[in-house]
């Protein structure tokens, strides 16, 4: 079992949260998604982990990494 503990941009009742995996207590609750994505941004950056933004709906829209990636994707759109 792996200790990674990826942050999670999630859907909450005042907006979105940021949350570390495994935790039911949000870091931070944000009103707008932007403002949780730049927020989860620095926080999975600083502690070398993958940021997972989700959709409203709950399904995952997309995920950026931050850590020590030995495979790191090809993708452009950073």
């Amino acid at each position: 079992m792996s200790n990674k503990r990826d942050i999670h941009v999630v859907p909450h009742k005042e907006g979105w949260a940021t949350r570390r995996e495994g935790s039911s207590r949000a870091l931070g609750i944000h009103r707008t998604q932007t403002d949780a994505i730049d927020s989860g941004r620095s926080q999975a950056r600083k502690d070398r982990v993958e940021l997972v933004t989700h959709r409203k709906d709950g399904r995952i829209r997309d995920s950026d990494s931050y850590g020590n990636d030995p495979h790191p994707p090809k993708d452009r759109k950073h």
